[in-house]
C-alpha cells in the first residue's frame, strides 16, 4: 500500500450512481469485455439501497473511489437466522493486491457483527480462471462449501 491510507463507508441511497459505475465495470470484466451502460443499471441501484436490506461500501484512498462492495442481509435456518451475502466486489485494477478488497470485506464483516449476523456468503467464483479471487477469499476467512446454482425467473 506504500503508506496510502484507505477509508471505507456506507453508501446512502441518494448514492447509487457509485455503486452502478462500480457494477458495470464488474460486470464488463466478468463478460469478457462486453460493455456495460452503468445508467441502465441505475434504477435498481436506486430500488436496492432504498430497501434498507442492502448494505454498500466505497472504498476510496486520497479522495478517489476506487472499489465497492454491495452486502444483502439474507435469512436461512441452517445459516442460523440473519447473515450477510457479498454479491458484487470490485477493485479498479490498479488497485488490487494493494488492501482496498481486504478493506471492503473487514467493513462488511463489522456491518455484519453489528447487526448480529453470524456469517457472510458469496458466490463461489469460476474455477480456475478466478482462482486469484477465491485465494483471497480463503485468506480472507471464507471457506469453500460448493458453488452456488441459478434459476432465472
Amino acid at each position: 500500500m506504500n503508506g496510502t491510507s484507505i477509508e471505507v463507508r456506507q453508501l446512502v441511497p441518494g448514492e447509487a450512481a457509485v455503486a452502478s459505475r462500480f457494477i458495470a465495470a464488474l460486470l464488463e470484466e466478468l463478460s469478457g469485455g462486453e460493455a456495460v451502460q452503468s445508467d441502465q443499471l441505475l434504477p435498481v441501484a436506486e430500488e436496492v439501497l432504498r430497501t434498507g436490506s442492502v448494505a454498500g461500501f466505497v472504498a476510496a484512498t486520497a479522495g478517489r473511489q476506487v472499489g465497492l462492495l454491495m452486502l444483502n442481509e439474507c435469512a436461512a435456518v441452517y445459516a442460523g437466522g440473519r447473515f450477510g451475502e457479498i454479491t458484487e466486489l470490485y477493485v479498479e485494477p490498479d488497485w488490487r493486491s494493494k488492501g482496498v478488497a481486504a478493506a471492503l470485506v473487514a467493513a462488511a464483516s463489522e456491518h455484519g457483527r453489528q447487526h448480529g449476523w453470524k456469517r457472510l456468503e458469496v458466490g463461489a467464483p469460476d474455477q480456475p480462471a478466478w482462482a486469484r479471487t477465491l485465494a483471497f477469499y480463503k485468506r480472507s476467512g471464507f471457506q469453500e462449501v460448493g458453488p452456488r446454482l441459478r434459476c432465472l425467473l
